[in-house]
């Protein structure tokens, strides 16, 4: 059923992506920065287009007439709602670049066309096409003998219009992949390797006349058509991921970019060709892919243009000097990242790999650092004799061919790896060390909120609970013993383990506040999460808001859940902060301080976690612990910097301090206080 509260998930995350483009246009972030941001924002809508138009487009065609849930949307229309957005958002996303550019040339880095260069500029440029571009590329000719070539997913062509005795043909130029900001000396002005093909295509086609030229990228649909039937068959799960990945690469096109227009045949043409329609068709001012953003960071140093250095603090209250193992067999640690170090746990899995004490280890990986620190301690520690058993998801999207070398990496050093349920993702981050001591045998658990991985730990607000809890080691044991037998956990004491033991647990908790509420007592709830989209548990929020529990949200992205709604969401607040921190911890708090449960979780509240993941969530069970929790989601709730609200039509607001209001940034204020704790001594 279609609630007034409830928000399209597409045109939600849309909304979203703004919220980043915002970032690219603020004038208080540095301008590199902005830049950052400008190709973040494309880098997401090149994500979202490959998967969720290319999912909209199979709705489309096998079933048209199913309607989305929250909005009541059939995919015909929601693919329209959805093209149209990102179309409309075109202009702002090439008026933010051009104007961080225009404000860069003061600092001498300056993007120019070949037109823009000096005479002994382009002398340079010819020179050095001649040289080092031109004996490169593999211009062709499209005509009746020759078939229409593939253009691979997300690269960059030179389309070029021809003119000969037999007609009008149409050339394909593939712009190399690497290479492309072609610095002019040791100045800070670039021209970009496709408007240099662009500007000499005529070189590459000596026998025709160039009647036009254009760059184009193809989008593919990055969507897998991945079932369980070939699992039940017996096919090996990462032989079948292989198979799709290299399927994946050759799917249908979603979505065709494009700097300028070739003539009306040769435009029906290259539609035709790649099957897409005029709504598929996008003109964009700015380079169609802006990766190469990043490199600018080269041409120059003044410290104004980039954030300042914010390196994760090392605590005080943890001893370099004493074993990670005892630290926690004592206390329970919360490590928040990217404002405190990822050491800690890198030094806990190392002495589990050298510990004699330690007899196993095991472990779910989603994704990993390209050279993993968390890979090798467990290599170090199967081939040191432990036994080590890894669960590597196969199918992290996008990350799924660097998930199966680790696999096989981890299977050669003697770890036993396996890939969990068959229907599901395992999504969870959940390690579990168990040691022989005198005193019996013991176990250190780690439950984090975000992936093993130390390059997003430094970019990524993540929480990292080490605890030596029995209890929870005891529910830890049940998860891995599920997840080598191809079973799902029923029952837990503390952990929140999904499917079957997370969302049924907080609705509960939820009903428990509804109660109080409704014997007029103070209730409340609040979260920090990605996205949330259960229709399930915003039912039950819009439920509890009308009984008077009082809910206040931080959500990133996705938010199918409008506030504000009269009747239905009076008392609840949404506010999604996008920084230069990606905010990716997930906590949920139930009651007021005084009986509050706090638990961190690597579940957002989607459909897909809640009920098509295996996710785990742990409680706070050191009170202090919790206490730091609930008032980092204070402190996001206190945002009137990066913190947009949102409203009941489902946009969100900026906020900005009042007049004489004290101005809250909490990721400042986060690395803030981690400085300062690092600065105390023990």
């Amino acid at each position: 059923m279609v609630r007034p509260y409830y928000m399209n998930r597409e045109l939600s995350w849309i909304r979203f992506n703004i919220r980043v483009l915002e970032e690219a246009e603020d004038p208080a972030v540095p301008l590199l920065e902005q830049l950052s941001f400008s190709a973040i924002y494309q880098s997401n809508l090149d994500e979202f287009v490959q998967v969720r138009v290319g999912t909209m487009l199979d709705r489309k065609k096998n079933d048209p007439k199913k309607r989305d849930s929250r909005s009541g949307m059939k995919p015909k229309a929601q693919l329209k709602a959805m093209l149209g957005e990102i179309s409309a958002l075109l202009p702002r996303k090439d008026r933010a670049y051009f104007h961080t550019m225009e404000q860069l040339r003061s600092y001498g880095i300056e993007h120019i066309t070949f037109a823009d260069a000096s005479e002994e500029e382009q002398r340079y440029l010819e020179q050095y096409f001649k040289r080092e571009v031109k004996p490169l590329l593999s211009p062709i000719i499209i005509d009746k003998r020759q078939p229409f070539p593939f253009l691979r997913n997300k690269e960059l062509y030179v389309a070029v219009q021809l003119s000969a005795r037999s007609g009008v043909k149409l050339g394909i130029i593939p712009v190399m992949p690497v290479g492309r900001v072609v610095r002019l000396g040791r100045t800070g002005r670039f021209i970009l390797l496709e408007d240099l093909i662009l500007h000499f295509a005529p070189q590459a086609f000596k026998s025709y006349h160039v009647l036009d030229a254009a760059v184009l990228r193809v989008t593919r649909s990055g969507v897998i058509e991945f079932s369980g039937s070939a699992a039940d068959e017996g096919t090996d799960l990462r032989d079948l991921m292989e198979e799709q990945i290299q399927k994946r690469r050759k799917r249908e096109p979603v979505r065709l970019q494009m700097n300028s227009s070739l003539s009306p045949e040769a435009m029906e043409y290259l539609l035709k060709k790649l099957g897409l329609k005029k709504s598929q068709l996008f003109f964009e001012e700015t380079p169609l892919d802006l990766s190469f953003v990043y490199k600018l960071a080269d041409f120059n140093d003044a410290p104004e243009l980039r954030f300042p250095v914010q390196r994760p603090q090392h605590r005080a209250d943890i001893s370099a000097r004493e074993p990670m193992i005892h630290q926690i067999m004592k206390r329970d640690i919360l490590l928040s990242y990217p404002y405190e170090s990822i050491t800690p746990f890198l030094r806990l899995l190392d002495e589990a790999a050298l510990d004699p004490d330690v007899a196993s280890i095991k472990i779910t990986l989603y994704r990993v650092a390209a050279n993993s620190r968390v890979v090798e301690a467990l290599c170090q520690a199967a081939e040191n004799g432990k036994e080590v058993l890894v669960l590597v998801e196969l199918r992290a999207r996008f990350d799924e061919e660097n998930n199966i070398l680790w696999a096989r990496r981890l299977e050669d050093a003697g770890c036993t790896v396996i890939y969990g349920p068959h229907n599901m993702k395992v999504h969870s981050k959940l390690l579990l060390i168990t040691l022989r001591t005198d005193s019996g045998v013991q176990h250190i658990v780690q439950i984090g909120t975000g992936n093993y991985n130390e390059k997003t730990a430094r970019i990524y607000t993540d929480l990292c609970l080490m605890t030596a809890d029995p209890e929870i080691a005891a529910d830890a044991r049940h998860v891995f013993d599920a997840l080598s037998t191809d079973s799902l956990v029923e029952q837990t004491g503390q952990l929140l383990v999904a499917p079957l033991c997370l969302r049924n647990r907080l609705l509960a908790m939820l009903e428990h506040e509804i109660r109080l509420a409704e014997q007029g007592q103070p209730a409340y709830f609040a979260a920090k999460v990605n996205s949330i989209s259960d229709k399930g548990i915003m039912d039950k929020l819009c439920e509890a808001s009308q009984a008077g529990v009082k809910i206040e949200l931080v959500v990133r992205g996705i938010c199918c859940l409008k506030p504000g709604v009269p009747g239905e969401t009076d008392n609840i607040r949404i506010v999604s902060i996008v920084g230069r921190y990606l905010e990716h911890s997930r906590i949920y708090i139930f009651g007021t301080p005084e009986r509050r449960r706090v638990y961190i979780s690597s579940a957002d509240l989607m459909t897909r976690n809640t009920i098509h993941r295996v996710e785990v969530g742990a409680p706070l069970r050191d009170s202090a612990l919790a206490a730091q929790a609930a008032e980092l989601v204070q402190l996001c709730l206190a945002d009137n910097v990066k913190a947009r609200e949102g409203q009941p039509d489902g946009s969100f607001v900026r906020l900005t301090p009042a007049a004489g209001e004290t101005p809250v940034c909490a990721q400042e204020i986060q690395y803030e206080r981690a400085a300062q704790a690092a600065s105390r001594k023990e």
